[in-house]
């Protein structure tokens, strides 16, 4: 059994219960225990009692008693913990990814407008957690998905990455996942098409650059990339998808048919330490039809 728990992240709402089946099996995939938490950012309302002010109980919490039942329901796994907590949750969650191997959300949870596409508390958790951030999305988006849409998705796990400047981290991550699904990955690797070349006054416009010498030069980079993660995991079917433009929509529209789709979050910056997640992630986070993984890079990377 693997010492880093999955934790999935509840609040008595379905896309909680979502984000806790998907969980339940990421725990069964790694062996790992499964820790679920319920972080109360209102205590008072969920207490018979306001007048108890002592440490909250597992025991007694019924947000945790609907994950109990659900796990049941699901068939349970060999080892779970059940945890909660008093604060809020955006600047709690993102803590338990010091010590997790996965900290698994729904897209959206009882707090916020129902409007938005993307909770508060994922947001800050895939921002900011020490650990891999998994993003469970509620059916619907796209149109073509009902309510009762399985959590679980048969495809292959799709990881962008960038040729020029990889993230080791997150092809790590997107391979042994492919590898414990046995299914086969897809890398995505945009290059900018059409190239745009600003031009100051006086300054002779430069040669037309053929698009098909970009492609095979970034086709090059990226599968040279991935020669020495092929070697590490040979029973994975790993296929580099080089196209142009926008690397957002090209990641949105193979979510339609991927089991998870894997996108790294930003390196800090010299000027700017705090974390940052990234126009890409972001939007493939707002709009992909499975779940999202965002990995943070390696120590030294930051």
């Amino acid at each position: 059994m693997d010492d880093q728990p999955v934790v999935a992240a509840v609040d008595g709402s379905t896309d909680g219960l979502r984000a806790l089946e998907w969980a339940l099996d990421a725990a069964r995939r790694h062996r790992a225990t499964l820790r679920v938490l319920h972080v109360r950012a209102d205590p008072l309302r969920t207490r018979q009692d306001p007048q108890d002010t002592g440490p909250p109980d597992a025991d007694e919490d019924p947000v945790l008693a609907q994950a109990r039942a659900r796990v049941d329901e699901l068939g349970g796994t060999p080892s779970a913990e059940y945890v909660v907590t008093e604060g809020m949750p955006s600047a709690l969650l993102p803590g338990t990814g010091t010590e997790a191997r996965l900290l698994v959300l729904g897209s959206r949870g009882r707090g916020g407008f129902t409007s938005l596409l993307l909770g508060s508390n994922s947001l800050a958790a895939a921002r900011d957690a020490g650990c891999p951030v998994v993003v469970v999305p509620r059916p619907g988006r796209g149109g073509e998905e009902r309510e009762e849409s399985p959590v679980h998705r048969e495809g292959a796990v799709v990881v962008g990455t960038s040729a020029d400047s990889p993230d080791t981290a997150t092809l790590d991550f997107a391979f042994t996942e492919a590898a414990l699904r046995r299914s086969g990955l897809r890398v995505v690797t945009a290059y900018p098409w059409p190239l745009q070349t600003m031009l100051l006054p006086g300054e002779v416009a430069p040669a037309q650059v053929d698009q098909e010498a970009v492609e095979h030069e970034t086709r090059v980079l990226a599968e040279g990339l991935l020669a020495p993660l092929r070697k590490q995991h040979p029973e994975v079917e790993a296929e580099a998808v080089v196209v142009p433009g926008d690397a957002a929509g090209h990641l949105v529209g193979e979510s339609r048919d991927a089991s998870l789709v894997v996108v790294g979050r930003h390196r800090r910056r010299l000027f700017a330490p705090a974390r940052m997640m990234g126009s890409v992630t972001q939007a493939v986070l707002l709009h992909a039809h499975s779940p999202v993984a965002v990995v943070p890079p390696a120590p030294a990377e930051e």
